[in-house]
């Protein structure tokens, strides 16, 4: 959340250039001081309140603008994550409206702020970020940007979390694989290593084809971000956010039944990762609101189709299932439905991901990711036959 907080706080040029060297300073200083004392700061987000969860535009927490040009915040924020950190992008009304504000958790003066934390949630996973509910008992904030626009403000540090989301489903699904990989490699079952026996070899095949389209394009949408992409960032992200982050749960289970009962013990490692893989589908717009977020930018900003069929059309032609799937999509994006929303998500962000491993993958991924993703219907892991699948475990984990 740190790096997410730069592009909102530029909305305010003179808090940005005090705190943005500060907040991409490669250290850590940790201690209850002043942001102003410190070389290098952690920045959080507290938008979430109990009465209107992902529509901030039902938040009530006040702003009272003082002489000195703060405001003073009063209000229950339901959901802060970290804590912990140097100071936090929130929301709040103010006189204009719903409006951003930066609050720092220790005051110039060394008094901290009136930030009075509640309790910490006791989550199903992601044990070791703590989440908090807080009270702004008359808490000290910096308006960020103008009055009345705290939405398009804060949302410009969401879609860089949004990133974050992708990036962690990718890694969370990785490492899974890599467990399970090793696990069938050495594990020996009715006479055979379990990794030689066809069906094992078609299920692990099927999580790699997942792990590495999952990791290709979150890797292409950080790309898109240092490059300034904000045409093809602002449909491929809500897309990879809503289908990456929903897959995760699944690969990580399937992964989990490969170690088989030594799976659901806590030793593996693997119950804490099944208990951490929907994490990311609920943080920073749950499914419905990341798919219906891609059709609002399809409304708002039409100029985003252009950059999506670019990335399309960059991928070689004559591949019939990826011709295919293209086709349809591009029928779903000339007439979007709201009860398609889901179905428009998962479909744009596959055919990104066959687009990227045509592109950029060995020939047997893509041509097995192209089969099973968008020519095959089964539901299931390892349910399709994997065209090369020993060649794709070969390349998890080379046998020896």
């Amino acid at each position: 959340m740190t790096y997410s907080a730069v592009p909102a706080l530029r909305y305010a040029p003179e808090l940005a250039g005090e705190y943005e060297p500060k907040l991409t300073a490669s250290a850590y200083e940790f201690g209850l001081r002043p942001p102003q004392e410190k070389s290098a700061l952690l920045a959080g987000m507290s938008m979430t309140e109990k009465q209107g969860g992902s529509d901030v535009r039902a938040n009530s927490t006040t702003a009272e603008p003082l002489a000195d040009g703060t405001y003073r915040l009063v209000g229950h924020k339901w959901f802060t994550s970290a804590p912990m950190n140097d100071l936090f992008l929130t929301l709040a009304r103010a006189p204009g409206g719903l409006s951003c504000f930066l609050v720092p958790r220790v005051l110039p003066d060394g008094t901290r702020n009136e930030i009075r934390l509640q309790r910490l949630k006791d989550k199903l996973g992601n044990k070791s970020n703590a989440s908090a509910e807080i009270e702004y008992a008359g808490a000290l904030g910096h308006l960020i940007g103008e009055e009345g626009r705290g939405v398009r403000c804060i949302i410009e540090m969401v879609s860089m979390t949004r990133l974050d989301c992708v990036l962690g489903s990718a890694a969370n699904v990785r490492i899974a694989l890599s467990e399970a990989a090793h696990h069938v490699r050495h594990r020996s079952a009715f006479g055979h290593r379990l990794a030689d026996l066809p069906l094992m070899q078609n299920v692990v095949a099927d999580l790699a084809l997942e792990s590495e389209a999952a990791t290709t394009l979150a890797m292409r949408l950080a790309a898109a971000v240092e490059q300034g992409e904000h045409d093809l960032l602002r449909l491929a992200l809500p897309a990879a956010k809503y289908y990456v982050c929903k897959r995760a749960p699944a690969v990580v289970a399937e992964a989990l039944e490969c170690l088989g009962g030594n799976g659901y013990v806590e030793e593996s490692g693997m119950p804490r990762l099944y208990r951490e893989a929907p994490l990311s589908s609920i943080w920073e717009g749950s499914g419905n609101v990341t798919a219906l977020d891609l059709l609002r930018a399809l409304e708002k900003q039409p100029s985003t189709l252009d950059a999506i069929r670019a990335e399309l059309d960059a991928a070689p032609g004559g591949h019939a299932d990826y011709d295919a799937a293209l086709r349809t999509l591009r029928g779903e994006l000339a007439a979007p439905a709201p009860e398609r929303a889901r179905g428009l998500a998962e479909l744009l962000s596959l055919t990104l991901q066959a687009s990227l491993l045509l592109r950029y993958a060995p020939s047997h991924v893509a041509e097995a990711f192209a089969a099973t993703r968008l020519g095959a219907s089964s539901r299931t892991f390892g349910a399709t036959s994997i065209p090369g699948a020993r060649a794709l475990l070969d390349r998890i984990a080379p046998m020896r």
